[in-house]
């Protein structure tokens, strides 16, 4: 099924699972390269937060009906690479964007980059790019070009807190402004994280991730793209799993997300990461309610289900989701993050763009086995 070619559905969508040389792939993401082709990249290795966690690059050339082979972008044998980003700067020149974080210390991380003349043929050697004292940087959603030309990057840091390992707890986003990447801190967003940029009449919207697993978070700002208001819920539910939202050249506003929250959740993980050890994978149940530390904080929900995986419109730019379509639907347990036992069952971190006719690419992770990706020849109204 992982071949890569183009099949085209009963109800005039178009699907692929992508080639993949690894046991587990996940957190896709699309860019348009200036050859014409569909780039995407993702991450895969045997287990996330593994030393053998690296980037892989796939292309869909102009018109064809098959993504080529993947090709490895990073080969660090310390880190767990993750996190790709493609981003066509103004240039032309295609950037790769991406984490290296030691093990399942999120509070390590920082973002890498390499860049391509050569719409990803030829890539710069790995540079690190930014990195903090105050945690681990990362990024999940791509650069924005402001109209005075300047870049702005939006990240999250992942922070610990004492001599206590890094749960998600604290993590919180800001935006960086290219090329000295100084930090604006996003107000009131801890545990807001995956600041995802859209642009709007006098300035721009922003969406979250929850670490609570509790709702998609809205925060607007205006031109200069660094002053903004505190995020505030919307009516989306989110399951502290990642969203990505375009607008669109009519004025709506398209997301891919999972329809699901703790609420739904029926089981979830002991923690993150305690499971990647030597003696296998450590799960358990726990209450359904948004749990507290011995300090009476709350703290960060994980293993709420991510599927199913659906698109919401929005006519106002994010303040109301009238419209729901089904992407692809599933049981949507994600307690683990280990793939070759088969505990993974996700349909989650979706990429979306638009095809420039009407039309959207979208590509997920389908159960960390594969990138799955749909080609919908309308966007739903």
């Amino acid at each position: 099924m992982t071949d890569g070619v183009l099949r085209r559905r009963p109800d005039g969508a178009a699907e692929a699972f992508l080639p993949t040389h690894t046991v587990q792939s996940h957190a896709a993401n699309l860019a348009l390269l200036p050859d014409g082709s569909l780039g995407c990249v993702w991450f895969g290795g045997t287990q996330e937060g593994m030393a053998d966690i690296g980037i892989w690059f796939s292309r869909l050339p102009a018109g064809g009906d098959r993504f080529t082979d993947p090709v490895p972008l990073s080969d660090d044998p310390h880190r767990s690479e993750q996190n790709p980003v493609l981003f066509v700067a103004p240039d032309g020149e295609l950037w790769l964007l991406h984490t290296a974080q030691h093990a399942g210390d999120q509070d390590t991380a920082v973002v890498r980059v390499r860049r391509s003349a050569t719409s990803g043929r030829e890539w710069t050697p790995t540079e690190d790019l930014i990195s903090s004292d105050e945690g681990g940087v990362f990024v999940r959603q791509p650069p924005v070009v402001l109209p005075s030309g300047r870049w702005l990057l939006p990240t999250f840091t992942c922070r610990r807190v004492g001599d206590r390992p890094w749960t998600g707890d604290h993590d919180i986003s800001s935006v960086r402004c290219a090329s000295s990447w100084q930090e604006t801190l996003v107000p009131e967003s801890t545990g807001l994280v995956h600041m995802n940029i859209t642009p709007r009449i006098g300035g721009y919207v922003a969406y979250f991730r929850s670490r609570w697993a509790d709702h998609v978070y809205r925060s607007v700002c205006g031109e200069d793209g660094v002053s903004w208001q505190p995020p505030r819920p919307t009516e989306l539910p989110n399951n502290n799993s990642s969203i990505q939202a375009v607008k669109l050249d009519d004025g709506r506003t398209v997301m891919a997300l999972n329809a699901s929250s703790r609420r739904t959740a029926t089981a979830r993980r002991v923690s993150l990461y305690d499971e990647i050890d030597d003696n296998g994978i450590v799960e358990g149940a726990g209450p359904q309610v948004l749990p507290v530390d011995d300090t009476g904080e709350r703290t960060a929900f994980w293993g709420a289900p991510r599927a199913p995986l659906i698109l919401a419109v929005s006519h106002d730019d994010g303040v109301t989701w009238p419209v729901r379509h089904s992407l692809a639907n599933g049981d949507g347990y994600a307690l683990s993050n280990n793939s070759r036992d088969g505990r993974n069952r996700e349909l989650s971190y979706p990429s979306i763009l638009p095809d420039g006719g009407g039309g959207l690419h979208i590509a997920f992770t389908h159960h960390r086995k594969a990138i799955r990706y749909l080609h919908l020849p309308t966007v739903p109204s």
